[in-house]
């Protein structure tokens, strides 16, 4: 019997086609997962990678509470096209901290893995107050209620003891001094020393140009930290892993 007989078999038994089936994806299955048993980490660690601020962690929360993921990705495939585009492909360990990962699975905008530093504060003030000014094309909603809406660090210690519960490392002083952190970050005039050991890297400064703390401030510090953290310059895949 050739091999077309033996399939015509397989095609005309849903009952063997099925244990058949079961039995390539439970071996598929195996061969996927086994290994992941024996690893003490899977993803590689890489050096400036750090848990998110006070202030870019509620940047964060405003973001998914907008939407945002829904048509903007944070995840740049290893391809040609995406890296010349966007620059260095993701790595796991950029969203090591993210609860829930923000790669999105649809791109009505570019990506924004890479977005920090690549325009100014002001540049995404006009952006997010009216898209189509610095946009034409754009089919973005307008965000500038965030300019009105002040905020104040009421419930920062609750939201990173939340995250430390599933995994992200603050710390017992991180926590005590997430408050004045909140604040500081967005002072250019104030002491962040405390600031910047805790969370190196951050960026100091009023990013919305206005004297109050607003969610407008909160947001942009958040879009100018995503793809600073991992200096690609000196990056060097572990191949052991």
């Amino acid at each position: 019997m050739g091999i077309l007989d033996r399939h015509k078999v397989l095609e005309k038994n849903a009952t063997l086609l099925l244990v058949c089936s079961l039995g390539v994806v439970t071996i598929g299955g195996i061969v996927e997962i086994a290994p992941l048993f024996y690893l003490e980490n899977t993803i590689e660690d890489v050096e400036g990678v750090r848990p998110y601020s006070p202030l870019e962690l509620t940047g964060r929360e405003i973001y998914i509470r907008e939407g945002c993921y829904v048509c903007h990705s944070q995840m740049i495939r290893p391809m040609r096209d995406e890296v010349e585009r966007y620059g260095h492909y993701s790595l796991a360990a950029e969203s090591m901290y993210d609860h829930p990962f923000q790669w999105g699975s649809k791109r009505t905008g570019p990506d924004l893995a890479r977005v920090g530093g690549r325009y100014s504060d002001e540049w995404h003030v006009d952006h997010l107050v009216n898209p189509e000014a610095v946009v034409p094309e754009s089919v973005m909603p307008k965000y500038s209620f965030l300019l009105n809406k002040e905020i104040e660090p009421t419930y920062i210690t609750d939201l990173m003891s939340t995250h430390r519960m599933v995994g992200v490392p603050y710390s017992d002083e991180m926590i005590e001094s997430a408050k004045a952190d909140f604040v500081v970050q967005a002072d250019p005039l104030g002491d962040s020393a405390a600031l910047l050991e805790r969370y190196p890297g951050a960026q100091v400064r009023n990013f919305d140009g206005q004297p109050q703390l607003t969610e407008m401030d909160a947001l942009i510090a958040y879009l100018q930290m995503l793809g600073t953290l991992v200096d690609f310059s000196t990056f060097t895949p572990d191949a052991s892993r």
